[in-house]
Protein backbone atom coordinates (compact mmCIF):
# COMPACT_ATOMS: atom_id res chain seq x y z
CA UNK A 1 0.00 0.00 0.00
CA UNK A 2 1.17 3.47 -0.84
CA UNK A 3 0.63 6.33 1.60
CA UNK A 4 2.08 9.79 1.36
CA UNK A 5 1.97 13.18 -0.21
CA UNK A 6 3.82 14.59 -3.24
CA UNK A 7 4.24 18.30 -3.76
CA UNK A 8 5.03 20.07 -7.07
CA UNK A 9 3.96 17.15 -9.26
CA UNK A 10 4.59 18.61 -12.71
CA UNK A 11 1.71 18.24 -15.13
CA UNK A 12 -0.63 16.51 -12.66
CA UNK A 13 -3.31 19.17 -13.20
CA UNK A 14 -3.42 18.63 -16.96
CA UNK A 15 -6.61 16.96 -18.22
CA UNK A 16 -4.34 14.96 -20.55
CA UNK A 17 -2.42 13.47 -17.61
CA UNK A 18 -3.79 10.01 -16.87
CA UNK A 19 -0.71 8.30 -15.39
CA UNK A 20 1.58 9.50 -12.62
CA UNK A 21 5.15 8.33 -12.11
CA UNK A 22 5.57 7.98 -8.36
CA UNK A 23 8.91 7.54 -6.63
CA UNK A 24 9.08 6.36 -3.06
CA UNK A 25 10.95 4.26 -0.54
CA UNK A 26 10.28 0.57 -1.06
CA UNK A 27 13.14 -0.80 1.03
CA UNK A 28 14.33 1.50 3.84
CA UNK A 29 17.03 -1.02 4.82
CA UNK A 30 18.65 -1.22 1.38
CA UNK A 31 21.88 0.63 0.56
CA UNK A 32 21.28 4.36 0.23
CA UNK A 33 20.89 4.50 -3.56
CA UNK A 34 18.73 1.36 -3.74
CA UNK A 35 15.91 2.38 -1.38
CA UNK A 36 13.76 4.16 -3.95
CA UNK A 37 11.55 2.67 -6.65
CA UNK A 38 9.40 4.24 -9.36
CA UNK A 39 5.97 2.99 -10.25
CA UNK A 40 3.36 3.91 -12.85
CA UNK A 41 0.14 4.96 -11.16
CA UNK A 42 -3.10 5.64 -13.03
CA UNK A 43 -4.35 9.00 -11.77
CA UNK A 44 -7.85 7.60 -11.24
CA UNK A 45 -6.63 4.86 -8.86
CA UNK A 46 -8.73 4.82 -5.66
CA UNK A 47 -6.91 6.76 -2.94
CA UNK A 48 -5.08 9.09 -5.36
CA UNK A 49 -6.24 12.69 -4.97
CA UNK A 50 -4.90 15.71 -6.83
CA UNK A 51 -5.38 18.25 -4.03
CA UNK A 52 -4.54 21.65 -5.52
CA UNK A 53 -2.32 23.61 -7.85
CA UNK A 54 0.89 25.11 -6.52
CA UNK A 55 3.02 28.06 -7.55
CA UNK A 56 6.71 27.85 -8.35
CA UNK A 57 8.62 31.12 -7.93
CA UNK A 58 5.29 32.97 -8.06
CA UNK A 59 4.12 31.34 -11.30
CA UNK A 60 1.37 28.75 -11.64
CA UNK A 61 2.66 27.29 -14.93
CA UNK A 62 -0.93 26.51 -15.90
CA UNK A 63 -0.08 26.33 -19.60
CA UNK A 64 1.83 23.09 -18.97
CA UNK A 65 -0.64 21.45 -16.64
CA UNK A 66 0.79 23.18 -13.63
CA UNK A 67 2.30 21.72 -10.50
CA UNK A 68 0.06 20.00 -8.00
CA UNK A 69 -0.07 18.56 -4.52
CA UNK A 70 -1.09 14.89 -4.79
CA UNK A 71 -1.98 12.63 -1.87
CA UNK A 72 -1.94 8.84 -1.71
CA UNK A 73 -4.09 7.11 0.91
CA UNK A 74 -3.91 3.30 1.11
CA UNK A 75 -3.31 3.04 -2.64
CA UNK A 76 -2.82 -0.45 -3.99
CA UNK A 77 -0.57 -0.78 -7.03
CA UNK A 78 0.19 -3.93 -9.04
CA UNK A 79 3.84 -5.03 -8.93
CA UNK A 80 3.95 -5.06 -12.74
CA UNK A 81 3.63 -1.24 -12.67
CA UNK A 82 7.16 -1.02 -11.17
CA UNK A 83 9.68 0.62 -13.52
CA UNK A 84 12.90 -1.35 -14.11
CA UNK A 85 12.52 -3.22 -10.80
CA UNK A 86 12.67 -2.51 -7.11
CA UNK A 87 15.45 -0.18 -6.01
CA UNK A 88 15.98 1.37 -9.45
CA UNK A 89 14.18 4.66 -8.75
CA UNK A 90 17.24 6.71 -7.86
CA UNK A 91 19.07 5.54 -10.99
CA UNK A 92 16.10 6.39 -13.21
CA UNK A 93 15.81 9.83 -11.62
CA UNK A 94 19.50 10.63 -12.06
CA UNK A 95 19.49 9.50 -15.70
CA UNK A 96 16.65 11.93 -16.36
CA UNK A 97 17.66 14.80 -14.08
CA UNK A 98 21.34 14.95 -15.07
CA UNK A 99 20.75 16.13 -18.65
CA UNK A 100 17.92 18.38 -17.45
CA UNK A 101 20.25 20.16 -15.04
CA UNK A 102 22.75 20.78 -17.83
CA UNK A 103 19.93 22.14 -20.01
CA UNK A 104 18.82 24.60 -17.32
CA UNK A 105 22.41 25.76 -16.78
CA UNK A 106 22.90 26.29 -20.52
CA UNK A 107 19.68 28.30 -20.69
CA UNK A 108 20.71 30.46 -17.70
CA UNK A 109 24.13 31.08 -19.25
CA UNK A 110 22.49 32.15 -22.50
CA UNK A 111 20.26 34.61 -20.65
CA UNK A 112 23.28 35.98 -18.74
CA UNK A 113 25.28 36.39 -21.96
CA UNK A 114 22.38 38.25 -23.59
CA UNK A 115 21.98 40.52 -20.56
CA UNK A 116 25.73 41.31 -20.60
CA UNK A 117 25.59 42.05 -24.33
CA UNK A 118 22.64 44.44 -23.86
CA UNK A 119 24.38 46.15 -20.92
CA UNK A 120 27.58 46.64 -22.95
CA UNK A 121 25.61 48.15 -25.84
CA UNK A 122 23.88 50.55 -23.50
CA UNK A 123 26.97 51.81 -21.70
CA UNK A 124 28.82 52.39 -24.99
CA UNK A 125 25.96 54.34 -26.57
CA UNK A 126 26.53 58.09 -26.96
Amino acid sequence: MLNGRKWWSTGALSPECTILIVMGVTDPDAPRHRRQSMILMPKDTPGVTVRRGLQVFGYDDGTHGGHAEVSFEDVGVPAENLLLGEGEGFRIAQERLGPGRVHHCMRALGIAERALELMCRRVTRP
